[in-house]
């Protein structure tokens, strides 16, 4: 059976985009929200992109959608993000969470503005204890990209809190089409997070929407 995937709170354009990518590439995807109608709505929208899967997106409600996966993505505003990890405690025990939120603070996203915790990550950690792993990834990878068809040219930072956490995180993006970086413990979430808004601030500068990352330096083959 396919691992299954759930992108909580993933009615929005990041949860959207990683969710297009990993049902193209096989892996069973729900949609979390709210309210099941509004992930429904997500999920057929997908389905008419992806054409003929063996197993279409669906919607579910959050709580539902965590109970069910294997794998939580979370992809909220920042301000839903500790009362949706709050509630959604109990269903994650012994699952990896992947948390990509970037604690931006309208109106000035492109200003860094981390959290007391340190990073969402962080903050994600210190919520859910130590019987949840918690993996920090894809900030820096814009909506444009993720609908792209193709491979994506731009890296993905992962972080976490574990070794072996990370090594699944960084399977899910390379059959997510992209490429991915063990870039350490969770503390470290710090320089995605923080990148995010510095991406923000480029696009505005060359009005584009999908400024991205690469490490250089590596020899890739």
């Amino acid at each position: 059976m396919a691992e299954r995937i759930a992108l909580i709170g993933g009615t929005g354009k990041e949860g959207k985009g990683l969710a297009f990518r990993w049902a193209k590439a096989g892996y069973e995807v729900v949609i979390g929200s709210r309210q099941v109608e509004k992930a429904q709505i997500v999920a057929d929208e997908l389905n008419l992109l992806l054409g003929d899967l063996k197993t279409p997106v669906t919607g579910l409600q959050n709580v539902q959608a965590a109970d069910w996966c294997d794998f939580a993505v979370l992809t909220v505003p920042y301000t839903a993000h500790q009362a949706i990890l709050t509630e959604l405690k109990e269903c994650l025990v012994g699952k990896i969470l992947i948390d990509v939120t970037v604690p931006l603070v309208p109106p000035k996203v492109s200003k860094v503005q981390l959290p007391p915790a340190g990073s969402a990550a962080l903050e994600a950690r210190d919520i859910l204890g130590d019987e949840i792993q918690v993996v920090s990834a894809f900030q820096n990878i814009s909506y444009e990209h993720l609908m792209e068809e193709g491979d994506i040219n731009c890296d993905v930072l992962v972080t976490g809190t574990s070794k072996n956490a990370r090594q699944v995180v960084l399977e899910l993006v390379e059959r997510a089409g992209m490429v991915g970086w063990d870039a350490g413990p969770i503390e470290n979430s710090v320089v995605a997070e923080g990148l995010t808004s510095v991406l923000i601030g480029l696009n505005s500068q060359f009005g584009i929407h999908n400024a991205g990352i690469k490490i250089t330096g590596i020899n890739r083959e």
